[in-house]
């Protein structure tokens, strides 16, 4: 493999192991403050218990979250320097924001959070959490403003050989963000209500089969708490979900109609397009390479693309095939027909370069099906805990539930990372969509043998990360819910502050 390959590799595994820790960080922040609040309005102390229980998980989550994502800027400079400079002046700003607004509200607040419990006021400490959880939606707001121009380059001009900002607001206008930062910030409460719902319920199903018979827990109140907190998060959020995810798969059947062709393997433009469950297709090259694509087989429900993509059981929807050949003679258009100023500019420049347009397609598909398949699972079990966690009912106790609850956290957090890995596969070939083709934005300069080294170093270095964090979760889910005495404000303005956990 060229340097361009291992480059994608690289930064694809970096990518998708640092975006575990960003749902998590963001939908568990908004938890944690909001389980403090609660005890603030209630006075029960298992509030209180779950409050510090969960925020140990956070603060983990959010410590490995900064230390991965420090990498993903580092790449841009030093394999992705042609895309640096092409679209640096527009892909600055927002990353710049990023640090300057989100991440001093998450750095600073996180502090004063941690040492506060027994300095601040109880209040304005609650406060702090909710600044930290804003400030990790803010980042969310920075970084999707940039990743979605990738997707649909608005508000840009070409001029000196490079994109340039003409529109700042346009980024956030654009209509792909619009419906991909409520979708994402709904699937982060996704994850945060897997994790309470997947931890209670399985400390409740585990408590209740060890004690003795007729008597009850002493936490057993408290996980039953975070079991049906979490279950219905996680049902509410996913409502949310498939609600902007239809919005999103509009969008995406107007703006980028090849990414959806290719996540439902359709090969031919088609009245009434039917959803296909489960396909197998195959791709090659042709003389001109350029992808043809052949449907070995699927099983497919009538109708239910065109609705999904249209509203409409009789709208058309474009194939793989139609949309090549428009490619091939008009250059990347809507499916109305039109481009944005940069793709326009840029056209003339890109009709020189021989662009196979065809994305990875069992990719595509198959990442879209796991993503909704996994979401939809993990609702559902939240409907089952919430009926087995009712008043005076236990859940089973059997080892099959007890590794459904092990499982339930991943599974929506699973299905964030196949749903960017659909997002950034499914737009290829172009790292700017109808713009900047990927194979032409890596540093020319770096070989094949210098990505390998650093690829081979950070997946070291990620791995050792992985174990240390799951092992401190695995521990600190061990040990339980932790004993608390309600902290008392201190009037001692020498006395130093305490590290609360």
């Amino acid at each position: 493999m060229d340097a361009q390959v291992l480059a994608r590799w690289q930064f694809g595994i970096t990518t998708v192991y640092h975006f575990f820790f960003v749902p998590m960080t963001i939908g568990t922040s908004w938890m944690v403050a909001i389980l403090q609040t609660r005890w603030l309005r209630t006075g029960d102390d298992q509030w209180l218990r779950l409050t510090k229980f969960f925020s140990k998980l956070f603060l983990i989550n959010f410590a490995a979250g900064v230390v991965t994502g420090i990498v993903q800027e580092f790449q841009f400079g030093m394999n992705w320097s042609e895309y640096s400079r092409f679209v640096g002046d527009i892909f600055g700003a927002p990353l710049a924001l990023e640090a300057l607004v989100a991440f001093f509200l998450e750095s600073t607040f996180i502090g004063l959070w941690i040492f506060g419990w027994d300095r601040l006021p109880r209040v304005l400490h609650n406060l702090c959490m909710y600044l930290v959880a804003l400030g990790s939606t803010i980042s969310a707001i920075f970084i999707l403003a940039a990743n979605t121009f990738m997707q649909n380059p608005v508000g840009a001009t070409y001029r000196n050989g490079r994109a340039e900002l003409a529109d700042f607001t346009a980024l956030f206008t654009n209509p792909f963000f619009l419906v991909t930062f409520p979708h994402q910030i709904a699937a982060s409460f996704m994850v945060a209500g897997g994790l309470l719902a997947g931890v209670g319920c399985w400390k409740l199903a585990k408590n209740h089969r060890d004690a003795p018979e007729g008597t009850v827990h002493p936490d057993d109140e408290a996980w039953r708490k975070s079991s049906r907190m979490g279950a219905w998060v996680m049902i509410v959020a996913a409502l949310a979900v498939f609600g902007t995810g239809h919005a999103q798969a509009q969008i995406e059947a107007e703006l980028q109609p090849m990414k959806l062709a290719a996540s439902e393997g359709l090969l031919d433009t088609t009245q009434g397009a039917g959803f296909a469950i489960v396909g197998i297709y195959t791709q090659e090259r042709d003389n001109q390479g350029i992808t043809r694509v052949t449907e070995v087989w699927s099983f497919e429900v009538p109708y239910a693309l065109s609705i999904l993509a249209f509203n409409d059981p009789n709208a058309e929807v474009m194939g793989i095939n139609d949309l090549t050949e428009q490619y091939l003679a008009d250059g990347i258009r809507d499916v109305n027909g039109n481009r944005t100023q940069l793709q326009e500019e840029f056209s003339s420049q890109l009709a020189q370069l021989s662009v196979d347009p065809v994305p990875n397609v069992m990719i595509a598909f198959y990442s879209f099906r796991l993503m909704i398949g996994l979401g939809t699972l993990a609702m559902l079990i939240g409907v089952l805990i919430l009926w087995f966690t009712r008043k005076g009912h236990y859940p089973p106790t059997n080892k099959i539930w007890q590794y459904t609850m092990g499982a339930l956290p991943f599974m929506p957090l699973f299905a964030n990372s196949f749903g960017w890995i659909l997002t950034e596969m499914g737009r290829q070939p172009w790292i700017v969509y109808g713009v900047l083709p990927t194979w032409t934005a890596n540093s020319p300069t770096v070989s094949a043998g210098q990505v390998i080294f650093s690829m081979t170093a950070f997946t070291l270095v990620y791995g050792i990360i992985a174990v240390l964090v799951l092992k401190l979760f695995f521990t600190y889910i061990a040990k339980g819910l932790p004993d608390v005495t309600p902290p008392e404000v201190s009037k001692d303005t020498d006395q130093p502050m305490s590290f609360a956990y």
